[in-house]
Formats: C-alpha cells, sequence, structure tokens
C-alpha cells in the first residue's frame, strides 16, 4: 500500500466539553467545529479542517487511525490487497466521507481488533490554524499528524498484517518490562513507518491496552513549546504519565500525559526525520538517554 502518513484519528468520547477543553487550553489546538447536534468535534492542528475527530459514544477511548494514501488509484488498490488478504473491508458510505472531510474512506480492523481507515483527497479550506493558547504550530505536513501506539497481544499477528499487507516497514525495536523484576517477561514493542520521513507513525505493543490505544503523539516547534505545555498540564490538573526525557529511538524530547479518553499523549519537538535509504533497523535496550520516568503514572 502507498501510505503516505497518519491523516487523522478518531476518538471516543461521553463529554466533548471536557475534551474542547483538554484539546485548546492545554495541547493548545483549535477547535474547527462541531456538529449542530453535539454528536462530534473536529480539532485543528494545521491548515487542514482538522486532525483529530472526537465522535459523541457511550465510552471514551480510541476510535481509528486514518491512513492517507497518494489518490484515487491507491485507494482501490489498497481495497483490493485487504481483500486478497482475507481481511473483511467496508466502504464508508457518503454520510462518513462527509464527516471525515475526504472524497472516500474503507474500514477494517488489524487481527487484535485495532480499527483502521483508509481514504484518499482530504477536503482542504486553507484556513489558517490560531491556537488559543499561542502555540506556534505543529509539525505535520509531509510527515503526517504524528503517530499511534497501539495494542498488539497476538504480536506475531499484527506485526505481519502490518507489515505483509499494509506494507509498513520496520524502524526498530524494543523488549521493556514494567518492574526490574528479571521474572517479569518482556513485551515486544515494534516500531513502523510509512512513505514519509517520520521515524515512525505507528507502533505496536505485545499486551493489552484499555482505551485500545497506548499512546498518541504530537509534535510541536521547539522545547519551548513542549515546555509551555508541561506548565499547561500541571495548571489544569492533568495527570503526568512520564517525566520530560529524550528518546533513544526517534530522538524526541517529550513527557507522556493522560488524556480524557484514559490513554496517554507524547508532546513533543525534534523528532528525528529519516532518510529509510540509509536506515538499518536495530534493537534498542533502553527507551530514553535521559529522562522518561514512567513510574510516575503508575503512582
Amino acid at each position: 500500500m502507498d501510505i503516505r502518513g497518519l491523516g487523522y484519528v478518531t476518538l471516543l468520547s461521553t463529554d466533548l466539553a471536557q475534551w474542547r477543553h483538554y484539546a485548546t487550553q492545554v495541547l493548545g489546538m483549535m477547535v474547527a467545529g462541531e456538529g449542530a447536534d453535539s454528536a462530534h468535534l473536529y480539532l485543528k492542528m494545521d491548515e487542514r479542517p482538522y486532525r483529530i475527530l472526537v465522535l459523541r459514544s457511550e465510552q471514551d477511548g480510541f476510535g481509528a487511525c486514518g491512513w492517507e494514501l497518494a489518490g484515487e488509484a491507491a485507494f482501490e488498490q489498497a481495497i483490493a490487497e485487504l481483500q486478497q488478504a482475507d481481511i473483511a473491508v467496508e466502504r464508508g458510505n457518503a454520510a462518513q466521507a462527509e464527516l471525515r472531510k475526504v472524497q472516500a474512506l474503507a474500514q477494517f480492523c488489524d487481527p487484535d481488533g485495532n480499527r483502521h481507515e483508509l481514504f484518499w483527497g482530504p477536503r482542504q479550506d486553507f484556513a489558517r490554524f490560531v491556537s488559543p493558547v499561542a502555540v506556534k504550530g505543529f509539525v505535520t505536513h509531509e510527515l503526517g499528524m504524528g503517530h499511534v501506539v497501539l495494542p498488539a497481544p497476538t504480536f506475531e499477528r499484527c506485526r505481519d498484517f502490518y507489515q505483509r499487507v499494509m506494507g509498513f516497514g520496520l524502524s526498530d525495536l524494543m523488549k521493556v518490562r514494567f518492574t526490574p523484576d528479571p521474572a517479569e517477561p518482556e513485551k515486544r514493542i515494534h516500531f513502523l513507518h510509512c512513505n514519509n520521513g517520520r521515524h515512525h507513525s505507528l507502533a505496536i505493543f505485545e499486551c493489552p491496552v484499555p482505551h485500545g490505544c497506548v499512546h498518541m503523539m504530537v509534535e510541536v516547534d521547539g522545547l519551548d513549546e513542549v515546555g509551555r505545555a508541561l506548565d499547561r498540564m500541571h495548571a489544569h490538573g492533568v495527570k503526568l504519565s512520564a517525566t520530560l526525557g529524550q528518546h533513544t529511538n526517534d530522538q524526541m524530547v517529550s513527557f507522556y500525559m493522560k488524556t480524557p479518553a484514559g490513554f496517554d499523549l507524547e508532546y513533543g519537538c525534534d523528532g528525528l526525520v529519516v532518510d529509510w535509504n540509509q536506515h538499518t533497523p536495530f534493537e534498542s535496550t533502553v527507551v530514553s538517554h535521559w529522562g522518561h520516568d514512567f513510574s510516575v503514572g503508575r503512582q
């Protein structure tokens, strides 16, 4: 598949007002519109009409990843490849495409039930992004909106699906434990890239996780923006999940915090942009050069 990037994500929420406050006052995103019946909320990060679509639901959690394809021919080819791999894929109807502001979409799940959407032809209104808390901007464009890390308890099946069927490439890998106990089984994390320079647009984690997502990452332009977001997080009483640090693989300087949906959000800067012709996958034996104390989130 010719996947160009993570175009959008959908989220599920029992309280859209909570997401509006969190996204605007903590993350610094812009509300671009709400449904007349308050059934959805668009959150804008750049010149596109939105990058996050929050849908009213009876539960809080992650909805789906929206993967952008190069065009209509690539979209049709991707559907054919899913069907050839015996993956149940459903074309979205006109109302679903209208809600997502795209020409067409298709929906399917990975072997562990994580939901995905393919689309082509995002609608553009070219309206300026104006952050309500003066965030200069998010790093998106040809790199996509960021990355997501999804639970993959049946790890081998999911890894095969993403690499063989969806065409993601392996960026690097690691194994982690939550405690110092050597008897605790290691959990694998594989970091995967698509057809852009972002180190990973997707990662899969060998562990079941509530709320349907381990974390989602958004990137801003510079360390000052990260520091100000950390201040806003504290000011608004949002729970810190991991302290400020720098990752070894994608070099991102970031911290982690809880979202209203229950999963974590990584807020970072200075992520690595990779020339895949010069890259070879490697295994990281440590998560970060410094910082990123995840124990604070388990206290």
